[in-house]
């Protein structure tokens, strides 16, 4: 029985070249479940950032009640406030979770604040109007002296493309005041929209339409 003779050089090379075509295949492979996973990341990151803001948003209600609900002098003007909770009886109730006083998107973790004239609120209401149909937001009963004080919007078309979005947060100071909301500092394209918004720093959390 002859011994099996040395492969040939062609066959050489067809072994090569199938040998490559796997890795490469698997390393797409590698490549798209890599993706997946930071897309499941972000997309977790992005669900707590919603809850731990619309929470942001019922304390701001519950501080601005609490205040008598008298205009913007009833809103609370730092995170603290809202840490501190409102007095009932000789205890206080805390109306904000420390965790959710956290911005989970941004790298720094610190919400922006949004005041009741800032100009966030323009595209916000924008996005929401186009969310429904056309039908412009209107400020809860409780906050329709606030809902005077907002920006008008003029052109609901005039939205904020998500085309310039950056990959940084946004470092500029917070407002000295009394604040309406709260934002991401992630300057981010989202993976799930908020009201058809999909853009992080877009997502304004605020008790005045809710």
């Amino acid at each position: 029985m002859n011994p099996k003779s040395p492969p040939r050089d062609g066959e050489r090379g067809y072994t090569l070249v199938a040998l490559l075509a796997v890795m490469s295949l698997l390393a797409l492979f590698a490549m798209a479940a890599a993706s997946n996973v930071q897309q499941q990341g972000q997309r977790e990151r992005e669900k707590e950032a919603i809850f731990r803001g619309e929470q942001v948003a019922d304390a701001i209600r519950s501080y601005y009640r609490y205040k008598g609900a008298q205009g913007v002098n009833s809103l609370p003007t730092s995170m603290d406030q809202l840490l501190e909770g409102i007095p009932k009886g000789t205890k206080k109730l805390q109306i904000l979770r420390v965790s959710a006083s956290r911005d989970p998107l941004s790298k720094a973790g610190e919400w922006k604040l949004i005041g009741p004239t800032s100009q966030d609120f323009v595209g916000f209401i924008s996005s929401l109007t186009v969310y429904t149909g056309g039908v412009p937001p209107r400020a809860k009963p409780d906050f329709a002296a606030l809902g005077n004080m907002i920006p008008r919007v003029v052109d609901v078309l005039n939205t904020q493309s998500t085309d310039d979005a950056r990959s940084g947060d946004d470092t500029s100071a917070n407002v000295d005041g009394p604040f309406l909301g709260v934002a991401s500092r992630s300057q981010r394209n989202s993976v799930i929209t908020y009201y058809g918004i999909d853009r992080h720093d877009g997502w304004i959390f605020t008790p005045l339409f809710r």
